[in-house]
């Protein structure tokens, strides 16, 4: 009546499960930790550091994902979510800040809901550099990152997003604006501009 064999296959594929989740979620740490080190270093400036790191994490991200390949189940796991969110926003930011483009999810060769993750929380970064310049006198590149955040902005009103971590992450875009905004009008107030 029972077949044992069948439960013994199931066995060994939960197992096997595991084992590949372990490997992802060690990856996705990786992936996390040289994320945070790339933002710190261009909150630094030093690019240099930040384009060493960028390497390390092109490797990392390539092995993750070759975890992931032969398994959707993996693909929706929380930690490969975040590490590639994470990834997505330490490479827009160091494009943003060096180069003065944002990098399109083609480039960065990773798929759309996980870009904009990552591109919502670009704009919290976004806000960080711009009072650091606005406390050294570059108010023209403050003006220019508000710009920027307002165009994202504006450019993912034009989405309907139902996934809940998708919208709120997007909500919290509109808060960081108003920070900026309000940066700027103190600025003018003060005469900067």
């Amino acid at each position: 009546m029972l077949n044992k064999k069948d439960f013994q296959n199931m066995q060994k594929e939960l197992a096997a499960y595991d084992s590949q989740r372990e490997l992802l979620i060690k990856k996705s740490r990786d992936v996390l930790k040289l994320s945070k080190q790339i933002i710190y270093a261009v909150h630094r400036s030093e690019l240099k550091q930040a384009e060493s790191l960028i390497k390390e994490i092109e490797k990392e991200l390539s092995a993750l994902n070759k975890i992931t390949q032969h398994s959707t189940f993996l693909l929706s796991e929380g930690s490969y979510k975040i590490a590639v969110q994470e990834y997505v926003e330490a490479l827009l930011y160091f494009h943003v800040v060096k180069d003065k483009t944002l990098s399109t999810h083609t480039q960065l060769k990773v798929k759309s809901n996980h870009y904009l993750l990552g591109l919502c929380d670009l704009t919290g970064e976004i806000v960080r550099k711009a009072v650091y310049l606005a406390g050294k006198d570059r108010y023209a590149e403050v003006i220019q990152y508000k710009d920027l955040v307002d165009q994202i902005y504006g450019e993912l009103l034009k989405f309907d997003f139902r996934e809940p971590e998708l919208r709120r992450k997007f909500d919290s875009i509109k808060y960081d604006l108003k920070k900026l905004e309000d940066l700027v009008l103190d600025l003018k107030l003060k005469g900067k501009l």
